[in-house]
């Protein structure tokens, strides 16, 4: 009987391990999602009133927070597989030592994988529990919200590896960033589709980070559609294609 393979929870025990006493740095990246919502979502949202999704009326807030669900989700995993996943590569030379115990280098881009995910996860869920104390959550499909946040964190987590691999210095990742800040922005997070000049939706329509606020809009409102399948098998795709992507270049990196 062949025997479950359990390096890559070895590597996400020494993740958690290492920031067993920085917690409070995890913890306080899940608030930053949580001030936009407070300030846009029910400050500005006061002023706003309640704006058209696909002919019904809803209250921006109600609008916003699965936006803002789906971007925590996203931040919680770009941040280990990016910055962090660079200097254990680059400057601390983690993975070197982790090369000459039985971890692969396959058990390495699943452990980081699965702790990047983690991370997310824990942004998002921390986001729901805000969602329902602030009476937000008004349909019970909004449980279905972590899950369909734990797929963003996978698709977003495998995109952060692949691109780290590229990272020559630090100074890279400000391009990281230019990626990052117009997508956070602009994946209808704040306004509808229909808001956006018709040149531009189809642009909009193609980026990672809509799929994930369009799913977990609808799921949050109760609106679910044939069009939500799309969303997932989009995310699927792409977490499959980078994770794949990121171990073909790691592979020469590590074992060169």
């Amino acid at each position: 009987m062949r025997s479950i393979n359990t390096a890559p929870l070895r590597l996400i025990e020494r993740n958690a391990l290492a920031w067993r006493h920085s917690w409070w740095v995890i913890a306080s990246g899940a608030f930053e999602p949580l001030f936009y919502l407070l300030g846009l979502g029910i400050g500005m949202g006061a002023l706003v009133g309640t704006i058209d999704v696909n002919g019904t009326e809803i209250a921006y807030k109600n609008f916003v927070a699965p936006g803002l669900m789906a971007s925590a989700a996203m931040n919680g995993a770009v941040f280990d597989t990016t910055m962090n996943f660079y200097f254990k590569l680059k400057r601390s030379r983690t993975y070197d030592a982790v090369l000459n115990t039985p971890v692969s280098l396959s058990d390495i881009v699943i452990g980081e994988l699965g702790w990047s995910v983690a991370r997310g996860a824990i942004y998002a869920l921390f986001f729901l529990i805000a969602m329902a104390a602030l009476g937000l959550a008004t349909s019970w499909w909004v449980l279905l919200t972590l899950p369909a946040a734990v797929l963003i964190a996978a698709m977003f987590s495998s995109m952060g590896i692949a691109a780290t691999t590229y990272v020559r210095t630090w100074q890279d990742f400000d391009f990281i960033q230019i990626g990052l800040l117009p997508m956070f922005l602009a994946s209808a997070t704040f306004f509808p589709l229909s808001t956006y000049p018709v040149w531009a939706r189809p642009i909009v329509q193609a980026t990672p980070l809509y799929h994930g606020v369009d799913l977990l809009r609808d799921l949050s409102l109760g609106t679910i559609g044939w069009s939500d399948l799309g969303h997932v098998l989009y995310m699927v795709v792409v977490s499959v294609i980078c994770a794949r992507w990121a171990s073909r270049r790691l592979g020469p990196m590590l074992l060169g």
